[in-house]
């Protein structure tokens, strides 16, 4: 057995990274992502022309992206870059900022937007290319746009007759856990094409799948597993780095908070875009903390601490003016129920400052008429219960049988 020491405490042994936490000795699985396992066997694509939707995230552990490591084991056959939202190195910060077409300085390769005057590849695009590889790290919510910009892929790549080969990632959130409503379908918009609730505990991979059969894409599809990820990770157990896939999405925190606290993109609240915690924190000028803690219900908040703070955002929202909001410190990963509690917090505060709370109105992610609150949420239905004082409580029961049948749907094209 060869081992080998990465930094002060850390040793990598075949499989496991092992690490001393507080005088003990905690073990990581290592993860093997479906690009790492695809360049470990790459003969199936060999005098294949090859395109790679990617973004800056897309790379091995050791931080050297997709496209250098596939030109090097497939040399000339990757003819073609395309990017989904926020652009190839993410520098695109908000919602409907888009990107242009470009040249890869280092790769020499054309590179081609599907956020900017396209969402969808066009065939031109797709003419130099006989399959186009998919390696994006998804975040596990449902309104995060990389799983639409697949869906696209998969729908132009059927027109084309090219095959789409998803090379898969873990979800930094686990995938056990499901959570909140299913789409209506009077709701569809590029923050959610398909009926998924907004936490869909899946994987890049067995979303591709389900998209392709379950709603009938049909395209040309295949999925690289990954090799060591187990369905009860979060992103920390996989040992592999996690390098941000969009400018907000800075770090796993974020990820955990992110299917709740996207909600407050639908509002005049700050979700802290602007800050260094963008949707870890959240507030506005009119807050008061106490008000809104004590209507909180305790079962909301399981699995996380909301610490009252104030902040100046620096853009965006409420720029430098002092918010009065909250950090949302989860304690415990597997308690934690992102969505109930920003639904909970939502109605809190809609009730408690009715004079200054409103909702976005549109144009929201290229839909001019509808609510972005409905889109986001996936539901009118259940923006009006909350509006009507509903529980969230009551309102999850009522979306309890349509979570249980996605369940069912979902484990049939699981992977790991």
């Amino acid at each position: 057995m060869i081992c080998r020491t990465l930094e002060v405490g850390f040793i990598e042994i075949p499989g496991f990274i092992l690490y001393i936490y507080e005088s003990r000795l905690i073990m990581i699985q290592t993860v093997k992502t479906g690009l790492e396992q695809l360049l470990a066997d790459s003969t199936r694509l060999k005098g294949q022309r090859l395109g790679l939707l990617c973004n800056q995230a897309s790379t091995d552990r050791s931080f050297r992206h997709g496209r250098d490591l596939i030109n090097q084991t497939l040399p000339g056959q990757l003819t073609s870059l395309f990017t989904p939202q926020h652009g190839f190195f993410g520098d695109k910060q908000d919602n409907m900022i888009e990107s242009d077409h470009t040249v890869d300085q280092i790769s020499g390769l054309p590179v081609y937007s599907l956020y900017g005057e396209v969402r969808r590849p066009t065939p031109e695009m797709f003419s130099s290319i006989d399959l186009l590889l998919v390696d994006l790290q998804d975040v596990g919510t449902r309104v995060y746009t990389f799983i639409s910009t697949l869906a696209y892929c998969l729908e132009a790549a059927r027109e084309s007759g090219i095959t789409v080969v998803v090379l898969d990632r873990p979800n930094p959130i686990g995938g056990l856990t499901i959570e909140g409503n299913l789409l209506e379908k009077d709701c569809r918009s590029f923050v959610g094409l398909y009926s998924l609730p907004m936490r869909h505990g899946l994987t890049m991979g067995e979303i591709a799948l389900i998209f392709n059969e379950h709603f009938g894409i049909d395209a040309k599809l295949e999925v690289i597993p990954m090799a060591g990820w187990r369905r009860e990770m979060t992103f920390p157990e996989t040992g592999l780095p996690w390098l941000f896939p969009s400018p907000n999405m800075p770090s796993f925190n974020t990820a955990l908070v992110y299917p709740g606290q996207v909600l407050w993109e639908g509002t005049n609240l700050s979700e802290g875009r602007g800050t260094c915690l963008p949707f870890e924190i959240f507030g506005a000028p009119f807050i008061d903390h106490q008000d809104v803690l004590n209507l909180l219900p305790e079962e909301s908040s399981r699995g996380c601490i909301l610490r009252p703070i104030a902040f100046e955002p620096t853009s965006n929202k409420h720029c430098s003016v002092l918010c009065q909001g909250f950090q949302i410190q989860v304690t415990d990963p597997h308690l934690f129920a992102p969505y109930r509690l920003s639904l909970n917090l939502l109605q809190i505060i809609r009730h408690l400052y009715p004079d200054h709370f409103f909702y976005k109105d549109p144009p929201y992610e290229y839909e001019y008429e509808k609510l972005p609150m409905d889109l986001i949420i996936g539901s009118q239905k259940v923006r009006h219960g909350l509006e009507q004082g509903v529980t969230v409580a009551d309102l999850e029961g009522e979306w309890l049988k349509d979570l249980a049948d996605f369940d069912c749907l979902r484990r049939k094209y699981f992977l790991y």
